[in-house]
């Protein structure tokens, strides 16, 4: 008697949904789909999106500033600076360090989503705030007959350009300065870690006597504390830059550093330990699923050891040994 065939779609279909949650489990596939969902956010933003156009007065001198035609740091240096620049670095810590293959995969991930989330949360604040820029008024060119004791609209601008005119409502935050501190922030936090400023415990490579230790720190801490805060330093004249050329205020790049800053360092912490971790040059493993190619030449490393487990160090690796002493 021939075997009962299972129904239709039943156990395939199984298999598949099976399938695709280990592929989900195994994989960055829900990074990589979140960061294409903030990608197309933005992109729909920029294309689709105008700012809401606050109201105005012509004796505002807070919007009576000159209109540069020339940036002192345009967009597309903006660009190098924050995201060509720290990815070139990145890529040149790990291959000089001879990093493993995820090291390389979460340092890149990183950085992308921390410039895309803060690029996708400074435009969708942008256009919902609304704040004249401090040249809004020579951008706008207002007609000579506006009255000048009364609030107006933008219906008074004789502007043609449209990214021009309607770019005047897109004060707060500051973009430049959020997407410079969210790259060049990320750059900062991930040379402290390779760099260990902020581990003052013994690292891998083996421990040291109190004396030696201390004494390795009055002589370098300095040094790779100032390399690592360069990249900060970097950012913050960006920002200073947008001030310099009226496109903002004090107010409105603080509030895009400190955005860009905190998207950079939420974004660092998925994938690196606190930096005053005894490993924090060393990434989390994988996906949950990255557990089981640890044996066969992967990366994996515990999730947290500021959680207690194993006391700081790869429990993966203790485990093994524990087992081959049996």
């Amino acid at each position: 008697m021939a075997p009962p065939r299972s129904p239709v779609g039943g156990s395939s279909s199984g298999g598949i949904l099976g399938s695709c949650w280990r592929f989900w489990q195994r994989t960055y596939a829900s990074d990589y789909i979140g960061f294409m969902l903030l990608l197309v956010g933005y992109l729909l933003i920029q294309f689709f999106v105008e700012p809401f156009h606050r109201m105005f007065s012509l004796t505002d001198l807070r919007i009576s500033f000159p209109h540069a035609e020339i940036e002192r740091v345009p967009l597309l240096h903006d660009f190098i600076y924050a995201l060509f620049l720290p990815l070139a670095i990145l890529l040149l810590a790990n291959l000089f360090t001879h990093a493993p293959r995820h090291k390389h995969h979460v340092s890149v991930l990183g950085l992308a989503i921390a410039l895309i989330l803060a690029s996708f949360l400074t435009d969708a604040i942008k256009n919902a705030v609304g704040r004249p820029r401090p040249d809004l008024l020579a951008r706008c060119a207002p007609r000579p007959d506006t009255p000048r004791d009364a609030l107006v609209t933008i219906d008074v601008c004789t502007q043609t350009h449209h990214h021009t005119l309607h770019d005047g409502w897109r004060s707060f935050p500051s973009g430049h300065s959020s997407f410079a501190f969210a790259g060049l922030g990320y750059l900062s936090l991930f040379l402290a870690g390779q760099m260990r400023i902020f581990a003052h415990g013994s690292g891998s490579g083996g421990s040291a006597s109190a004396g030696e230790h201390v004494e390795k720190l009055v002589r370098g801490d300095l040094v790779r504390a100032l390399v690592c805060g360069a990249p900060l330093l970097g950012a913050t004249m960006i920002a200073i830059s947008r001030c310099q050329d009226y496109r903002h205020d004090v107010y409105d790049v603080c509030v895009g550093g400190l955005l860009g800053w905190t998207v950079a360092y939420w974004s660092y912490r998925r994938y690196w330990p606190r930096l005053g971790s005894r490993r924090c040059e060393e990434p989390y493993a994988g996906p949950p699923g990255a557990e089981d190619v640890v044996g066969r030449g992967g990366y994996g490393r515990v999730r947290d050891e500021e959680e207690g487990l194993g006391q700081g160090r790869n429990v993966g690796i203790g485990l093994g040994v524990l087992s081959n002493a049996r």
